[in-house]
Order: structure tokens, then C-alpha cells, then sequence
């Protein structure tokens, strides 16, 4: 799986100049960035220790802004804290994420719902945008750069339902299954990615002629097929996974 972090140990460098706070927020924001996308695109099995001491080397930080990244990763769901033992990928199990998803589906067909009530017409082209890059990606079997322009998608359609309490309540349970909604993508049964694509095909076409019960039922119905498709990849045997890209 393609990933962010750099193989060679480059250090990640703060912008020059004087900035002072914005260079600091700057900086942290990457490791972010960065630490985020390696744990989501699978490179630390479920429920094993984070190696602080690799990752710090191969970002070229020290600790302290490592474990501050690591609170926010823990904060979003995708880690775990140990007391005085540092932190493990939080492993989810089938009922766990059966659960997870069914909320995130009735956010998701909710968010749709309103979306085609106060979306405006630059949202949309903005969104269809994101639709044509996100297709670029998947023809170019660029997992790293569907899955961003996806998650980007879904976040403007809950964005455009002008609803914070939906909004806050989406952020906190879409964090806890980012890992498990990128790897689903690699399920075997069943060719995930493509069918993925289409559903998204349909949720433009729903999203531009603002049929809100249309949208709504795609979007619950395209999370329940996630569900499925991340319930099979974790069942799926170790050595049936496909090789990482």
C-alpha cells in the first residue's frame, strides 16, 4: 500500500521564516498527516504496539511531537493509549464494526437527506470534482489517492447538511473506522473497489438533482455494503490478502 511516510528518514522540516505558532501548527498538522495515513493504509497490524522508536526515526522527530500526534490518532479512534506502554492500534471486532458502520450509515443517509435541501451549486461542482479525481485515481489503482478524494467527498456531503450536531457525531465515529473503511476496499469475495465506484456514480447523479430520499437510501445502502465488504476482509485468511501496492 502506497504510503506518506518517507522510507529514507528524511526529517519532516519546518517552513522557513519566522512564522513562530503557524510553523509549529504547520509542522504538527504534517506528522499528523502523515502518522494518520500510515496507520489507516494497514502498515501496523490490528492490535499491535505503535513502534514510536521506528516512527519517530523514519519521520525524523523526536518523541514529544510523535506522542502528541498519537493523542490525536487515540482521540479519533484509531489508536489506543497503554498506560507507561505506549500505544497499539485499536482492533475492532466483527460486532464492533457491524455496529460502527450502521450508525455511520444512518449519519451518512440523514447527511444526504439534508444536503439536498441546503446544498448550493458551487458544493455540488465541488463535489463532482472531487468525483472525477477520485475515478482518475481508481484507474490508476492509486488506493493512497481514491480513498482521500473519497473520505473528502463524504465529508462535503455532511458539510453541506448544515447540521453540527450531525457534523460532530460524524467526525467522531468516521475516525474509528477509517482504518477499516480503507481496507475494505481489498476484500476478495467480492470486487469491493469497482462496486464502490458505481454506488458513487449513483450518489452524484442523486446529489445533482438534489433527490434527497434517493440520496439518503444510496448512502445508507452504500455503507451497509462497506460493512459487508470490511466484515469479509477481516475474516478473510492471512494469506488470501492481496499484496500491498
Amino acid at each position: 500500500m502506497k504510503s506518506t511516510i518517507p522510507d529514507t528518514g528524511v526529517p519532516i522540516a519546518p517552513p522557513a521564516g519566522n512564522g513562530g505558532d503557524r510553523q509549529e501548527a504547520s509542522l504538527h498538522g504534517e506528522i499528523l498527516l502523515r502518522l494518520r495515513d500510515y496507520v489507516v493504509e494497514g502498515n501496523i497490524p490490528d492490535g499491535a504496539r505503535v513502534p514510536e522508536r521506528q516512527l519517530c526515526e523514519m519521520l525524523g522527530i523526536s518523541r514529544t511531537p510523535l506522542r502528541e500526534a498519537l493523542k490525536v490518532l487515540a482521540a479519533e479512534g484509531l489508536i489506543e493509549l497503554l498506560p507507561n506502554r505506549g500505544a497499539r492500534v485499536r482492533q475492532l471486532s466483527q460486532r464492533d464494526l457491524e455496529e460502527l458502520f450502521d450508525v455511520m450509515a444512518g449519519l451518512e443517509s440523514l447527511a444526504g437527506r439534508l444536503a439536498c435541501e441546503a446544498i448550493t451549486d458551487a458544493e455540488i461542482i465541488a463535489i463532482e470534482q472531487l468525483h472525477y479525481e477520485m475515478y482518475g485515481h481508481y484507474l490508476h489503482r492509486d488506493m493512497h489517492g481514491y480513498f482521500q478524494a473519497n473520505q473528502r467527498i463524504h465529508e462535503s456531503i455532511v458539510a453541506a447538511a448544515r447540521n453540527e450536531t450531525l457534523k460532530t457525531a460524524y467526525t467522531n465515529f468516521a475516525g474509528r473506522i477509517r482504518r477499516v473503511r480503507y481496507s475494505a476496499n481489498f476484500a476478495r469475495k467480492r470486487q469491493r473497489w469497482a462496486e464502490a465506484m458505481r454506488e458513487h456514480e449513483a450518489i452524484l447523479d442523486a446529489l445533482r438533482r438534489r433527490a434527497g430520499s434517493e440520496l439518503s437510501d444510496i448512502l445508507f445502502q452504500h455503507l451497509r455494503n462497506k460493512r459487508m465488504a470490511a466484515i469479509e476482509h477481516l475474516t478473510e485468511p492471512q494469506e488470501d490478502a492481496p499484496a500491498s501496492s
